[in-house]
């Protein structure tokens, strides 16, 4: 999947906005073996894939570390990004091999396996497998490998955190009871939430992929390694080390330090719960403290305030100020891109009618979207606030998975509801059928189950 734009410093153009235009640049890269000076070039050809840590789409807006931080690069370097969205690792390494990309933004590991076909270069990932488990007392944390004896783990089947398990349990002399789980049904972030949930004790990740689910699940311990260190990073082809070497120079350099460290903090520490921290009760006669807000603009493009409110109060818990991790701002959490879509700001969303009237428009706009595709009215609701949350495309995706998988696709509840779910799972974000790649869906799921719980109660009002 080719994506081809031009970054320019504080504008990036989006696909849907494709640019073919070149900025001109004289800067330079130097071969640290032989000291040759090489021209950076006009454009940048990379290869990346979807993965909740490397790319994604987000509410209609790209996203994710490895992407965040090329495109600081490009932008720094004056150079067009010509992106292509491999669907595995191997394609990555064949499109390098083959000359038609530059650079491969995502994590490569460093191993005798790809040694000969690739460099490593740019930002340095060490990993581990860790334990994923509640957090309890210190005293009943499981801080030594040795205490897993006796206690149930659950891991996906056939995966490499099985074969770690198995394998530490017999360095162990046995007596870790291993359920593995069908990863056709649940992956390795159902995992994860089932232990926040306390529907399982404990399982076993990665440190990247435990460490974004803490910013979802604060309640869970991941300090605890199960295996050695792996370290992996971007990647340039053997006979282009001079790139590599470029690109650490660049990485080295105060500002793109700095960018990292704040992307780090971005993707691996924030919490990406809704923000917010209003005590509003329901319980009294009022939906909102927006009530005359709700009411006066939701008439004006014939949609329920109190859904609307319902929807509020899942987004920011009725808190102006909020500023969620991905950028959305103000009562309704409007994305940067989607507030400059209807003419507006950063700062103007965050003034409480300008939200709400965004969001009353963006709304509309789904819903004429989603109109044919969902001829009842009642029912496509739950289709554009799902596409609110996560970005109608992925909504989409759900259905055409829906489709093919017997369900129906007009139907959210039991339908297209579970196949959202899927959008995080490799075997279905790759699938054919799927134009939009990777999304969190248990997160939308959640969302639109939160928002009618909010509106089941706010109708009981008068």
């Amino acid at each position: 999947m080719k994506k081809l734009f031009t970054i320019i410093p504080a504008l990036i153009l989006l696909p849907s906005l494709t640019a073919l235009s070149v900025i001109s640049c004289g800067k330079e890269g130097t071969d640290s073996e032989t000291d040759t000076i090489h021209v950076w070039p006009d454009t940048l050809r990379v290869a990346t894939l979807y993965s909740p840590e490397s790319y994604f789409i987000y509410r209609g807006q790209e996203m994710g570390y490895d992407y965040e931080l090329v495109t600081a690069l490009a932008v720094d370097k004056e150079m067009v990004l010509d992106f292509d969205i491999a669907p595995s690792l191997s394609r990555a390494i064949e499109l390098l091999d083959s000359g038609k990309v530059d650079l491969i933004a995502y994590e490569v590991p460093v191993t005798a396996e790809y040694k000969e076909k690739v460099v490593a270069c740019g930002p340095e990932n060490i990993t581990t497998q860790v334990l994923v488990q509640p957090r309890r007392g210190e005293e009943e944390l499981i801080t030594d490998v040795t205490d897993l004896v006796g206690k149930d783990v659950y891991v996906e089947a056939g995966s490499k955190y099985e074969a770690r398990i198995t394998n530490l349990n017999e360095e162990l002399g046995g007596g870790i009871r291993i359920h593995p789980v069908n990863r056709d049904t649940l992956i390795t972030e159902d995992l994860i939430a089932m232990v926040s949930n306390g529907d399982i004790p404990l399982t076993v990740v990665d440190s990247d992929i435990a460490r974004i689910n803490k910013t979802y699940y604060a309640d869970l311990d991941i300090t605890l390694p199960l295996s050695f260190e792996q370290r992996s990073g971007w990647a340039v082809a053997p006979d282009r080390k001079w790139l590599g070497d470029s690109i650490d120079a660049w990485l080295n350099e105060d500002s793109p330090r700095s960018e990292q460290a704040m992307l780090l903090k971005r993707y691996f520490e924030m919490s990406k719960n809704e923000p917010g921290n209003s005590r509003f009760n329901i319980a009294g006669s009022r939906v909102s403290p927006f009530d005359h807000l709700f009411k006066r603009h939701a008439a004006n493009y014939g949609w329920d305030w109190k859904l609307l409110a319902s929807q509020a109060w899942v987004e920011s818990k009725f808190d102006s100020t909020a500023v969620s991790w991905a950028g959305a701002r103000g009562l309704m959490q409007i994305m940067p891109r989607t507030a400059r879509g209807y003419g507006q700001s950063g700062k103007s969303v965050m003034k409480n009618e300008v939200a709400i009237e965004t969001a009353l428009k963006f709304l509309r706009d789904l819903d004429k979207q989603l109109s044919t595709k969902v001829p009842d009215e009642n029912e496509r609701k739950k289709f554009v606030i799902a596409s609110y949350n996560s970005g109608l495309g992925h909504v989409l995706d759900a259905m055409a998975l829906a489709k093919k998988h017997g369900l129906d696709p007009q139907k959210w509840d039991n339908n297209v509801a579970k196949a959202i779910l899927w959008k995080s799972n490799p075997r279905y974000y790759k699938d054919p059928v799927v134009k939009f790649g990777y999304s969190r869906g248990r997160e939308t799921y959640d969302y639109v189950n939160r928002v009618y719980s909010y509106y089941a109660k706010a109708k009981t009002k008068t």
